[in-house]
């Protein structure tokens, strides 16, 4: 089918052991992406195809790594085609739910739940799972794809306090630590890029890992990371502070930040940067060497008021000759918050969180599934901003170009028809007013505007099928899009197509 493009495009490169597993995958990403946040029940309309996604998610054939190959090799080739650096950001999130035995899932942390009448801390459990995704970007913001998604849940916690108590942390293997899944997908992003020069791994004060900073110069790699601990420095006789106390303002920089009402504030930074010679933890020293790193110390003076004071200390291997450089690292980190948007999508779009899965592969390959299904809204929300000017047709296929210019009518001072054009037409299905005034449309708009757009054809073509003559089709597609309009979010959609062909009748 034509309006599957996209599909094809991030399934091609998927390699299923039986060829009816490949069919599935790419009938269940039809599926649920013209449902987003819906259960699986919703989305397949009967239960031969619900059973038939029941048996796909937990099918021991499946795997994270064969629903995301597809999509893997399109991010490739997206990174292939662009031009300039490409930032490859690293986070870590969790989802939870809500089991009476946590067993068949596994669990995420210990958090605390007060205390009992005897006055003693109680703590329990969160049931879930946890997923470390590395999410390839273009300095202007546009996200290219996922390079590497790594999956993994706990059968006991133990705190990070507790072992702190009986050994310290730094000196055991990082091969031993969860925080190997840094290095891991550091790798296995830069070997799918295939051009380790050109990416610059970003990550928050959780990827402050030596190991990691000698993994990227192993590999001819660059990283671009939120520092936190006080390393030793120099021949070891003092730390990375105590040098960059020493260090003097090189510049200030005027940035736009919110407060705690949200509203739009001016804040100065003084920007202090130095090349260092950092050694590694005491005990690794046998095993790891010195590196000769930038650390960028961006500390906003005095303490402002209704909201936190910015102090921001990056640690890179890219070379900082000018105040002019040290920006543009700061700009570049500043994208990192892009995949906790993408994390947002999974969770409010997907409502990753919400599944009733019962075991641990069944949810990894449902979460994998969504992982492409919001890349996609995230990319078409980006789009519109960085490239408004672009052919529709780089997101959109000529169906939902045509639906889109014959139900949605176009603003009196519409200009030709781009891109923007039309993902405002969807954003517009979505809820956005599209008003002078307003900002472009963000994920939500366009999340729910694609939902509805399946709608509409899909409503249309029922009528169609038994009998109508063309210009009632017509009629039927108009009389579908206005109905769908007035519907409150969240209405079931074989409901919506019901009601469209009783209409007809």
């Amino acid at each position: 089918m034509e309006g599957e493009c996209w599909i094809d495009r991030e399934s091609s490169g998927c390699e299923f052991r039986d060829a009816r597993l490949g069919d599935r995958f790419r009938k269940l990403l039809s599926q649920i992406g013209s449902a987003m946040g819906q259960s699986i029940p919703l989305v397949c309309q009967d239960w031969a195809n619900t059973k038939a996604a029941y048996r796909f998610f937990s099918n021991d054939r499946v795997s994270e790594a064969d629903i995301l190959a597809g999509h893997f090799q399109s991010t490739r080739d997206r990174a292939t085609a662009t031009e300039g650096l490409v930032l490859v950001l690293h986070d870590t999130t969790e989802f939870s739910y809500q089991r009476e035995k946590s067993e068949a899932i596994g669990i995420t942390k210990s958090i605390n739940s007060g205390r009992d009448k005897a006055g003693r801390l109680r703590s329990h459990t969160v049931c879930g799972i946890l997923m470390h995704s590395s999410l390839a970007v273009t300095t202007e913001g546009v996200p290219l794809g996922l390079a590497a998604v790594k999956f993994w849940t706990r059968k006991k916690f133990k705190g990070t306090a507790a072992l702190k108590k009986k050994i310290n942390p730094t000196r055991i293997p990082i091969e031993k630590k969860e925080s190997v899944r840094w290095l891991e997908n550091l790798k296995q992003s830069t070997q799918l890029l295939d051009h380790p020069g050109r990416c610059i791994h970003t990550g928050d004060r959780e990827s402050d890992i030596y190991e990691l900073f000698c993994a990227a110069q192993e590999i001819g790699t660059h990283f671009l990371i939120r520092t936190c601990v006080d390393r030793l420095a120099g021949d070891g006789d003092h730390t990375i502070v105590d040098e960059m106390d020493e260090v003097a303002v090189k510049g200030l920089h005027r940035i736009e930040v919110r407060d705690s009402n949200g509203d739009p504030v001016q804040a100065v930074l003084e920007i202090r940067y130095r090349k260092i010679r950092i050694l590694p933890p005491i005990g690794k020293q046998k095993r790891y060497p010195a590196l000769t790193l930038t650390v960028i110390h961006a500390k906003e003076p005095g303490t402002p008021k209704n909201r936190k004071k910015i102090d921001w200390k990056l640690i890179t291997d890219l070379p900082v000759g000018s105040r002019t450089d040290a920006i543009e690292k700061l700009e570049w980190y500043g994208l990192r918050w892009k995949i906790e948007v993408f994390h947002k999508i999974l969770k409010s779009g997907c409502k990753a969180e919400e599944s009733k899965l019962r075991t641990a592969q069944r949810l990894t390959n449902l979460i994998s599934l969504f992982c492409i299904l919001s890349w996609r809204v995230f990319w078409m929300t980006m789009l519109n901003r960085s490239a408004p000017g672009a052919t529709p047709t780089l997101a959109l296929t000529a169906t939902e170009v045509g639906v889109l210019d014959r139900l949605v009518n176009d603003k009196p001072k519409a200009r030709r028809k781009t891109l923007s054009h039309h993902l405002t037409k969807i954003a517009r299905l979505g809820g956005y007013l599209a008003r002078a005034s307003d900002p472009p449309p963000g994920n939500t708009v366009l999340w729910r505007g694609l939902s509805r757009l399946i709608d509409i054809p899909v409503g249309a073509m029922v009528g169609r099928r038994i009998g109508g003559p063309p210009d009632a089709y017509q009629a039927l597609m108009v009389q579908s899009y206005r109905m769908i309009r007035r519907m409150p979010y969240g209405t079931r959609h074989h409901d919506r197509r019901r009601q469209s062909v009783e209409q007809y009748k």
